[in-house]
């Protein structure tokens, strides 16, 4: 008789080699896979496009391993990432990042004061409602910031619980997630109170540029 392989953290796993597998699973075993090997490489071109944009301090939101945040430091900007995963947190630190082991849904370092933050790597998934999301990130990026999102490559706008899985046997607790393509992203920002200020596509990956709407009570 074969026994089940578990594991506690295969996404802590999976950061400590570098390598996948790893996926999303969802609870009707549809699975997402997860570009690990990418995520803890050098930026490509494609991260390259949204680091130019990027203006002032800048939060990674779920930085993962690091690369943007530590790319960022290298250039001598203010930069800050955020991951519940401690061994996330720890690489990106290790890169020579900073970054703090939290939740975007938690109080943070300068809330109202960031001018640019980032969602990137399908983290507009993060809590599984990009509504909810983009409402508290109003508060968190200044009146005149700047979020970049990365969008899904497909026009999809989908809720879900998933599981992260690495294919042989191991996974871990169950969460909330969420996708959602340009189009849908667009919808949600709308109704959150940003508008979409650039919208460019590179190597197959598709990126919002956002800026918060100016309420009448604003000024």
């Amino acid at each position: 008789m074969t026994t089940t392989a578990w594991r506690s953290d295969p996404y802590a796993d999976a950061l400590r080699s570098g390598q996948g597998p790893l996926f999303l699973r969802r609870l009707d075993g549809g699975l997402i896979p997860l570009e690990v090997e990418r995520w803890c490489e050098a930026p490509d071109h494609a991260d390259r496009s949204v680091l130019g944009r990027c203006r002032g301090a800048v939060l990674d939101i779920g930085c993962g391993p690091g690369r943007l945040a530590a790319a960022l430091a290298a250039e001598g900007r203010p930069a800050l990432g955020i991951d519940v995963s401690p061994e996330a947190v720890a690489r990106t630190v290790r890169l020579g990042g900073t970054a703090l082991c939290r939740s975007v849904f938690d109080p943070l370092p300068a809330e109202g004061r960031w001018e640019t933050a980032l969602l990137i790597d399908g983290n507009v998934g993060i809590g599984g409602d990009p509504g909810a999301l983009l409402r508290r990130l109003r508060r968190v990026v200044s009146r005149s910031g700047l979020l970049i999102a990365e969008c899904a490559p497909t026009e999809v706008d989908e809720r879900c619980e998933v599981r992260v899985d690495d294919g042989r046997g191991a996974w871990g607790e169950p969460f909330p997630w969420a996708r959602a393509g340009a189009r849908a992203l667009t919808a949600h920002a709308a109704r959150a109170g940003w508008t979409v200020a650039e919208h460019w596509t590179l190597r197959g990956r598709s990126f919002l540029a956002l800026g918060p709407v100016r309420s009448t009570a604003e000024g």
